[in-house]
């Protein structure tokens, strides 16, 4: 895939199909502005794992780790479907999870 093109998605929307394998999908309604500092958090952590595991240090790996599951449910990816959740839901979760990474950047 070409980093222009957008992974295919299932008729449903809920997922992409990446190398033929499902993926749940970002949910559609977090702000663009906002998904985008999600996205930046979540590569920041994933980037702070494989350091942590290059360095050997457990505690730093799962820090790291936990930024990594925050972002991802911030973005609708892990935690309770998105598509099952109210609206006013769905935004307490992408701005708590925004606001709980932001303020670990500042700590």
């Amino acid at each position: 895939m070409n980093a222009d093109q957008s992974p295919k998605r299932t008729p449903d929307g809920h997922h992409i199909v990446v190398r033929g394998r499902k993926w749940r999908a970002t949910d559609p309604a977090v702000p663009e502005e906002t998904a985008a500092r999600l996205r930046r958090h979540l590569m920041s952590a994933r980037r702070a794992v494989r350091s942590a595991t290059t360095a050997g240090d457990e505690q730093a790996e799962r820090a790291a780790r936990s930024r990594v599951h925050r972002a991802k449910v911030a973005l609708g990816e892990r935690g309770t479907p998105w598509w099952e959740e109210p609206e006013d839901a769905r935004r307490r979760r992408w701005e708590q999870g925004l606001e709980s990474l932001d303020a670990e950047d500042d700590g």
